[in-house]
């Protein structure tokens, strides 16, 4: 990431280089938002559990200031880091067919079969292109 923040403020100035790094930062802030509000909702909706928010903001931020911590550098913690995150998919998409295809929580609005088969489809899809995706990670 230094590169191409290093290269946009040769290419384009400083202030497109400056603007990067605050959507960059927007952008992170704002996913993480989302994933902790998200497991907000689902703790309490199915676990009936309530985590504080600052304990829940502190275990989703943490791994990343570790890794900052660490050294390591920003290009290859990015494209781990996305690794990584593409393995929560099927982990939130696998119950969500599960979930919905059954008629006792869901009601009148369970999935018929044909969602079912392609939401399945997609689940294994996506877990098999994570599988594929890491091994040339690790590999390359």
């Amino acid at each position: 990431m230094r590169a191409f923040h290093g290269g946009l403020g040769h290419l384009i100035g400083p202030g497109a280089a400056l603007a990067f790094a605050i959507a960059l930062l927007a952008s992170g802030l704002a996913s993480s938002s989302v994933g902790t509000y998200a497991g907000q909702v689902i703790m309490a909706g199915f676990l009936r559990r309530r985590v504080p928010i600052l304990a829940r903001r502190l275990a989703t931020m943490a791994p990343a200031f570790l890794i900052l911590a660490t050294g390591v550098e920003p290009t290859h913690a990015l494209i781990l880091s996305q690794v990584a995150l593409s393995f929560g998919i099927p982990f939130a998409l696998i119950p969500l067919v599960v979930l919905t295809s059954r008629r006792t929580l869901m009601g009148d609005l369970v999935n018929g079969r044909a969602t079912i088969a392609v939401g399945a489809a997609v689940a294994a899809l996506i877990s098999g292109l994570n599988v594929f995706l890491l091994a040339q990670t690790l590999t390359g």
